[in-house]
């Protein structure tokens, strides 16, 4: 199964199911406006419903949210128009397909590098969409740093096409794919109970 295929398969269980941490995704947003500017043309990859585009809407000047999921876009559209935002806008596209608007002034990347078929081309490709100075701000599961069947169980679920493909790193290993593509880590840490979802920051130097 393809990934588009996977996720309109999951599109509607995946909007019903709620946050599993609220404060600790609100603390992850507060922090990612620290890095904002009300001018800032933001480019969100793997947007899924649209919820952090939604909230972050107020924050930027623009923001151009991608999918690969035609099925997790009709949902975020949906959910635009019921809250009357105006500058946001979703668009089908694999996150190594370079999109309208670039370079960015900054790109969210949240619960989606672990999900990338090979995570340096994938942040070399962000990269190449973000303007010198610009931030990459993302948080991601470092799934080396889980329980060991957890892996395991991923594996098996895949096979019968009940999980996406993943990648296994660890958070030194992401920070360090991060600073080998060119760019400068600035913040990395965590919220909540999650010490295996990692919030980095990093800046593509001028």
């Amino acid at each position: 199964m393809n990934k588009a295929k996977f996720w309109d398969k999951a599109a509607q269980k995946y909007a019903a199911s709620p946050i599993k941490d609220m404060v600790a995704y609100e603390d992850t947003l507060e922090r990612a406006r620290h890095y904002l500017d009300p001018n800032d043309h933001l480019l969100e990859v793997g947007c899924g419903t649209g919820t952090t585009a939604l909230t972050l809407s107020k924050s930027v000047r623009a923001i151009t949210a991608s999918d690969v999921s035609e099925k997790m876009l009709a949902i975020a559209e949906g959910k635009r128009r019921d809250q009357g935002v105006a500058n946001v806008s979703f668009v089908q596209s694999e996150i190594m397909t370079s999109v309208t608007g670039a370079p960015f002034d900054a790109i969210c990347a949240f619960s989606i590098l672990h999900l990338a078929d090979d995570l340096p081309e994938t942040l070399m490709h962000l990269r190449e969409q973000l303007k010198p100075g610009g931030f990459i701000i993302s948080k991601t599961a470092c799934l080396r740093e889980m329980n060991r069947f957890i892996p395991m169980a991923v594996k098996a679920m895949q096979l019968v096409g009940k999980a996406p493909h993943v990648l296994l790193f660890s958070a030194e290993e992401l920070e360090n794919a991060f600073r080998r593509t060119g760019f400068e880590v600035v913040e990395a840490g965590y919220f909540g109970a999650n010490t295996h979802a990692r919030f980095v920051v990093a800046r593509r130097p001028q």
